[in-house]
This record gives structure tokens, C-alpha cells and sequence, in this order.
């Protein structure tokens, strides 16, 4: 049944489910109807901290050294990351960082790498 119904439009969710005539994402928590659209309010813009604009896929370049929480370990200026999932958090970016895997990153700290 799940492969018929949309990922969420927020978070791309593959794990929505039908609630009378609306769908609802268990993940963020987002609901729409069936028949909307989505509309510009619903977009997600992020961006680095020269302000171009990140999408999905994206590769990025951190601009300072960043402690990683609840570890000793530091990641260094100029380590890349490849942006999986824009996400409306306290960090913006789930990315994969080289060297250290998955990690969630604000965008304040990042460059995109043309």
C-alpha cells in the first residue's frame, strides 16, 4: 500500500499514511490533502554562509573548525560534506561528512562547492 501513496514534501518521507482524506508524515509531523499543491510557503530555502542557496545533493566545505558534540574529536576547515536531506531544525543540513559519516550541520558553517 505505501508504494501508492507520496513521499512527504517536507521531508521526503517515504513512511506517509492515509488519515480520512489527508495524508500525514510520521517523521515531521506534516499534513496535507490529497488535492493541494504544494505552494511556496511549503518550500524550504537554506542557505550557506556566502547565501547561495543548498539543495539536496549538494557539496559543501565546512569555514571553521567544528567540535563534534559528545566527542573529542574536531573536524576541520575545508573537510566536505554531501548534503542528503535539508531539514527545518536547530541544524539545517543532514549531511555525510568525509572522515566522520553522517552528521546534521548548520549552514552557517558551510560553503557550497561549485
Amino acid at each position: 500500500m505505501s508504494d501508492t501513496l507520496p513521499n512527504c514534501p517536507k521531508c521526503s518521507s517515504e513512511y506517509t499514511y492515509l488519515d480520512n482524506n489527508m495524508f500525514v508524515c510520521p517523521e515531521c509531523a506534516y499534513e496535507w490533502d490529497e488535492n493541494s499543491t504544494q505552494t511556496d510557503e511549503d518550500v524550504l530555502i537554506i542557505k550557506d554562509s556566502n547565501g547561495t542557496q543548498l539543495n539536496d545533493g549538494d557539496t559543501v566545505t565546512l569555514i571553521k573548525d567544528l567540535k563534534v558534540k559528545g566527542s573529542s574529536t574536531v573536524i576541520k576547515i575545508g573537510t566536505k560534506a554531501k548534503i542528503y536531506r535539508l531539514v527545518d531544525s536547530d541544524h539545517d543540513l543532514d549531511c555525510k561528512v568525509d572522515g566522520h559519516g553522517q552528521m546534521m550541520l548548520k549552514s552557517e558553517f558551510v560553503k557550497k562547492v561549485n
